[in-house]
């Protein structure tokens, strides 16, 4: 074999063994960055929101219009219920009329 073969052959087989140490520094770092994604910590899917300060107005005007309402819906009941009652009181006093008038009526007719 000439020294020119030798020289080439030395020379492919150191860059054979850089390529290698190339691929083994390659493979080193492929392994590191996968361990290191199954190491991360787990991610929540929803959003985390800040709680939201105590806002006392607004619970004074939910109330505020909690009392008008139940105002307004108890003063429609006694109207509807005093309604009612005076409806009650011209029937009974209908009634009487009716009765009263159908009595005088036959007396009357009785008495001819």
């Amino acid at each position: 074999m000439s020294d020119d073969a030798l020289q080439k052959a030395i020379a492919a087989a150191g860059q054979a063994a850089d390529d290698s140490r190339q691929l083994e520094l390659v493979k080193a770092v492929l392994t590191a960055q996968t361990l290191a994604q199954a190491m991360q910590p787990h991610t929540c899917q929803h959003d985390h929101q800040q709680p939201k300060p105590f806002d006392a107005r607004k619970w004074w005007t939910v109330g505020g219009l909690a009392v008008v309402g139940g105002c307004v819906a108890c003063g429609l009941a006694l109207a509807f219920a005093m309604a009612f009652i005076a409806v009650a009181i011209a029937a009974t006093c209908g009634t009487g009329c009716f009765l009263i008038l159908r009595s005088m009526w036959r007396d009357y007719l009785n008495n001819r």
